[in-house]
């Protein structure tokens, strides 16, 4: 399918990109492979540090997890009206509201764990079922035009960035 091009995505997304397009390895197994490696790292974290926080006002292990999979759950939705041609603009979301509203810290690890790998077997069954003319189609978010398949690319890069973000500054 080729390289992305830069007119795919905001350059706000640069930096998750980068952390998945440089192996070319292709949309699908990078979704895969950031899920394996998540798992293998969240697998190992000691339980205390689940509700910890490594400054005032930043998010826990708990609150970061659920960031992800709701972050996740937009992003397939924008990738999924984008590739069925439903190309009215969507707004963008505040992610602080989010994670203030989600009640992540009264959940159970294990529970959010769970519910991202499931999620994220969707996300890779959802990708699998676009044709590379879907991948290619380009809607409007939060003002920037985004392709369907930069979204996929985004979204692994996005789990691998908190991921990066746990391993430096929470263990």
């Amino acid at each position: 399918m080729g390289q992305l091009n830069k007119n795919e995505y905001a350059p706000y997304y640069e930096s998750y990109i980068d952390l998945v397009t440089k192996n070319n390895k292709g949309l699908v197994k990078n979704l895969e492979e950031s899920l394996e490696n998540s798992l293998v790292v969240f697998a190992n974290l000691p339980k205390n540090k689940y509700l910890y926080r490594y400054a005032d006002g930043k998010w826990t292990i708990n609150e970061i997890l659920q960031h992800i999979i709701d972050t996740e759950r937009i992003f397939n939705y924008r990738a999924l009206r984008f590739s069925r041609n439903d190309l009215t603009e969507l707004v963008g979301f505040d992610q602080n509201l989010y994670v203030d509203q989600s009640n992540a810290n009264e959940r159970e690890f294990v529970s959010l764990l769970d519910e991202l790998t499931i999620l994220r077997k969707s996300t890779i069954h959802l990708y699998k079922s676009f044709t590379s003319d879907a991948l290619l189609v380009k809607g409007k978010s939060n003002s920037n035009f985004m392709s369907v398949r930069a979204l996929g690319y985004i979204t692994s890069g996005h789990l691998l960035h908190h991921l990066n973000i746990i391993k430096t500054r929470y263990i």
